[in-house]
């Protein structure tokens, strides 16, 4: 079992690369795997979610050569998958075992999509039912509600899809299906929720529209799209663990290259402006429809303050780590309207309640959120207490945020079950060691 030790008493300094974007880099497999001709996808991110939708494009006939910095994907055009030998496992991945649900659902041959315990627990009914008013047969546990879920290829048709939840996976499954419906299918949300598949349809120069908050897809196009060069962001979601520790450890200054500043996915930054947080962004400029910049970091004081629902869909991912800022902050945070967060890899309201109760922190867990009342006061941030050993739940956002908060304590802490972080940031430990030791100069 793969555990955490963390030494505290140390800012952190130098300048760090983070992982390549997960959520970029699953789309642009998946995109370059329909384009016809080569493409190129660099700086990808090499977590597990992301190498299991690679295995899965490779299952379904489309040669993908592999290194740690490049992959070179042979694809095959619109229509050019073929039915994989066995079942796909996505393992982790929500995102993954939802966008190929869209993706296989008008293909002509069967598929069956499975992953590990958490994913057979992660709530699938949200992508199966739009799709099958599409016109996809879809077999599942549960009527469909949860994987191994079992897609019978059908020729669907377009629909009009108003989500209840503003969700990315829910859309892209559904956009990634219009793509072989006949006729045209429009999606609205309640909020926008990230957008890089619109982005990335925009890259390749796939006909996507937006009408007063409506996406509008004209399905089965005459003409496919080429092969390209994806250079994929720096993950945002990652480098959050880093904005965060920057900022509450006393004396910390870090710069973070080449990082995604997607505006769907950047809510972290503007919370924690509003609590008081020094982060400079430099050097804007643009990679595969994406924007990037560089991010400077130092430590700064931290009070809480009040989360609504307008903000969740934009911080959804970095939920843990915020909730690491808040319990040093001082006064108190409220965070309301992110039940969403109850069926992620963990019911993260849960786990990180727990989890920083036990390092001292005073949390009122809520059903669709949390109150926190910070360990800060006037001239300092707070600190944690080390809780001796404390467990991740399996979820690798949780094992990074408490890793981040055990850098507050006065004594060591290790955390256990952390082999879930290779599924996003399989070098976080190292990165977190060189800022530590002030050696990271960001390879």
């Amino acid at each position: 079992m793969t555990t955490f030790t963390i030494n505290p008493g140390r800012p952190l300094q130098g300048t760090i690369l983070v992982p390549g974007d997960k959520s970029v880099t699953h789309r642009a497999i998946i995109l370059t795997a329909l384009a016809e001709g080569m493409s190129t996808v660099s700086a990808y991110c090499r977590g597990e979610d992301c190498l299991n939708t690679m295995r899965a494009l490779q299952s379904l006939g489309i040669r993908i050569d592999e290194t740690p910095d490049l992959l070179t994907v042979h694809g095959k055009g619109l229509w050019g998958l073929s039915e994989p030998n066995g079942p796909i496992d996505c393992g982790n991945s929500g995102t993954g075992i939802r966008l190929l649900s869209g993706l296989l659902a008008g293909q002509d041959f069967f598929t069956v999509l499975t992953g590990d315990e958490s994913i057979r627990r992660r709530p699938m009914g949200r992508v199966v039912k739009p799709l099958r008013e599409m016109g996809a047969v879809i077999a599942g546990r549960k009527g469909g509600e949860l994987a191994p879920l079992a897609l019978t290829g059908k020729r669907l048709h377009g629909i009009e899809y108003r989500s209840p939840v503003a969700s990315a996976q829910i859309k892209s499954s559904l956009l990634l299906a219009a793509l072989f419906a006949e006729g045209t299918t429009r999606v609205r949300e309640p909020r926008l929720s990230r957008d890089h598949t619109e982005r990335m349809f925009q890259f390749f120069g796939i006909s996507l529209a937006r009408d007063s908050g409506e996406l509008i897809m004209q399905g089965r196009p005459a003409v496919g799209w080429a092969g390209r060069r994806v250079v994929v962001p720096g993950d945002f979601s990652a480098a959050a663990f880093f904005i965060v520790g920057a900022t509450i450890v006393a004396g910390s200054d870090i710069m973070i290259r080449n990082v995604g500043i997607n505006p769907t996915r950047t809510g972290l930054i503007d919370v924690m402006n509003r609590m008081g947080a020094d982060i400079q962004i430099l050097g804007q400029r643009e990679e595969a429809g994406e924007p990037v910049a560089d991010l400077r970091v130092k430590s700064a004081l931290l009070k809480g303050i009040e989360i609504g629902p307008e903000l969740i869909p934009q911080t959804i991912d970095e939920f843990p780590i915020l909730c690491v800022a808040a319990a040093v902050a001082e006064g108190d945070t409220v965070i309301s309207g992110a039940e969403e967060l109850r069926v992620k890899e963990s019911d993260r309201i849960a786990t990180m309640s727990a989890e920083l109760r036990d390092m001292g922190a005073q949390i009122t867990e809520k059903p669709d959120g949390m109150v926190i009342r910070g360990l800060g006061r006037a001239g300092e941030n707070g600190r944690l207490s080390a809780a001796g050993r404390a467990k991740s739940h399996g979820d690798h956002r949780v094992a990074m945020s408490l890793a981040i908060g055990g850098l507050t304590a006065a004594t060591s802490m290790t955390i256990a079950d952390c082999g879930c972080v290779e599924t996003s940031f399989p070098k976080f430990e190292a990165v977190l060691s060189e800022l530590l030791t002030h050696e990271a100069r960001g390879r």
